[in-house]
């Protein structure tokens, strides 16, 4: 497997694009985007469990029930949610998308972010579908990456190459994502392609497992969004023979979404808003998964431990207070804990009691933009990866006036 150019366009049969249609003021910044399959393509989608969800989820949810897509648009700008016509917007983006691209509405994926409870006006979108259609390509997975993008400060893009099946196969991913991520389900939008050829309920498995040691070991600030979607499709243009069931193509496949899923959380978790570090709590020895991802998740949600890195102080107290209040089985006698970067790596806790450190070593450690935190159970054999950012002043800057 090997990283490669073209994000959701790496795939054969793909084509991306994105421009502004007046949904923003600033027309400095695209705010519609729009991924096609040349062919229907197996699809597979997991969407935020808040119970506030955005128009666009519920119009998904009825258009993927055969499991087939072959187009994808977002806005930017407002989330199109708590509006009394989202659903009818939605299916309108729905209608004009599939019009402009002669395919079925049905097969049309749609999905909005931004600002929640204000109404979204359908006619800049029905005006700029035309000029969208047209800006598809083979290079237009970077516009369509940056008409998806809030907050976010640096586009969100991957792509790998793998053989499945005996075929160079492809998949690519783009994600938006900077605040309101606490995802309990997937995340907040992340859209994938891959011209394997694989089943709907197999596409569907391989998501709906995944996410669990991906997406959902993710936080920025504890907030799970109203309009959170993670969508694949698969348009098997790479010709190998049809994933139908559990094997070695199927284990290839998931390796390989795994692969392009890690690495959309790291950037995510990396360009949290007002972020300066990216944080990732390495956890082993626990007894099982469950209790491993429980207080993985829980050092990388302390708001506390978030602002101490932010700091770069090394207050190991709070990894360990994270831990106790999370609900895991674990045991606070046998925790080893150390703080990791490309400074080097220093040992602040063993046994669940401090030891003897420099703290001129830890702050050097700490004051790097990416800092592992390593938490040792010694109780069994389980692992698990938690992804998240410091906790800085400018989080609260851009959160107070969001909205206006």
């Amino acid at each position: 497997m090997k990283f490669i150019e073209g994000g959701v366009c790496a795939a054969k049969g793909f084509t991306a694009g994105g421009v502004h249609c007046g949904i923003r003021k600033n027309k400095d910044k695209k705010d519609l985007s729009l991924i096609l399959s040349e062919v229907p393509a197996s699809c597979a989608a997991v969407y935020t469990t808040n119970l506030v969800q955005g128009a666009p989820i519920l119009v998904d949810k009825r258009h993927l029930s055969d499991g087939i897509a072959q187009a994808i648009i977002c806005n930017s700008g407002n989330a199109n949610t708590c509006n009394a016509d989202g659903i009818q917007v939605a299916e309108k983006m729905s209608q004009l998308t599939a019009q402009q691209l002669k395919i079925r509405t049905e097969d049309v994926v749609v999905a909005s972010t931004g600002v929640i409870g204000q109404p979204l006006d359908i006619t800049p979108i029905a005006e700029g579908m035309p000029s969208l259609a047209a800006a598809l390509s083979k290079d237009g997975y970077k516009d369509a990456t940056e008409g998806i993008m809030t907050t976010d400060t640096v586009p969100k893009i991957v792509a790998v190459e793998c053989e499945i099946g005996g075929k160079t196969c492809r998949i690519g991913g783009i994600a938006k994502g900077s605040g309101m991520i606490h995802p309990n389900m997937a995340t907040m939008l992340v859209f994938i392609t891959s011209d394997v050829a694989i089943a709907p309920e197999m596409l569907q498995k391989a998501l709906s497992g995944d996410i669990q040691s991906t997406f959902n070991m993710l936080s920025i600030d504890g907030d799970t969004s109203t309009n959170d979607t993670v969508v694949v499709m698969a348009n098997g243009l790479a010709g190998n023979a049809v994933i139908t069931e559990e094997g070695e193509d199927f284990t290839a496949f998931m390796q390989a979404l795994n692969t392009v899923n890690v690495a959309l959380c790291r950037m995510i978790a990396g360009d949290g808003e007002g972020a300066t570090k990216l944080l990732e709590c390495k956890l082993d020895g626990a007894a099982d998964l469950k209790n491993a991802r429980i207080a993985a998740k829980s050092v990388i949600c302390s708001s506390l431990l978030k602002a101490a890195m932010f700091g770069a102080d090394a207050n190991w107290g709070r990894v360990m207070c994270a831990i106790g209040y999370s609900g895991a089985d674990v045991d606070i006698t046998k925790i080893d804990v150390a703080f990791r970067s490309k400074a080097g790596t220093i040992v602040v806790c063993q046994q669940g009691a401090g030891v003897p450190f420099s703290e001129e070593k830890a702050k050097e450690i700490l004051l790097e933009n990416e800092i592992e935190i390593l938490v040792s159970c010694h109780a069994g054999d389980a692992c698990a990866t938690a992804w998240g950012c410091d906790l800085t002043y400018d989080y609260v800057k851009i959160n107070g006036d969001y909205r206006t």
